[in-house]
């Protein structure tokens, strides 16, 4: 529900993001591979901020305004807290 109209196959996409999300936060416990996760992590957070200003713009979403506004610098926090890993 999240995922922006303009972007197909959200099923997909969805499926696809998690798994990533899942194998890179996993990879970071290994140095050896850490900081090709990192930087894959950091892709996925960049590639997945459209669909927080989705959220934030298209008002289909009951969750409180504010709320959606924090979440938008938390991309950036959490985009520094990935390439400490780097």
């Amino acid at each position: 529900m999240m995922m922006p109209p303009w972007l197909p196959a959200h099923k997909a996409v969805n499926y696809i993001s998690g798994a990533a999300e899942i194998a890179l936060g996993a990879l970071l416990l290994w140095p050896v591979y850490s900081v090709y996760a990192a930087w894959g992590l950091i892709a996925l957070l960049v590639a997945v901020f459209p669909a927080n200003v989705y959220m934030l713009t298209s008002g289909k979403f009951k969750i409180p305004r504010g709320l959606l506004i924090l979440r938008l610098p938390l991309q950036a926090v959490l985009i520094l807290w990935v390439y400490w890993h780097t």
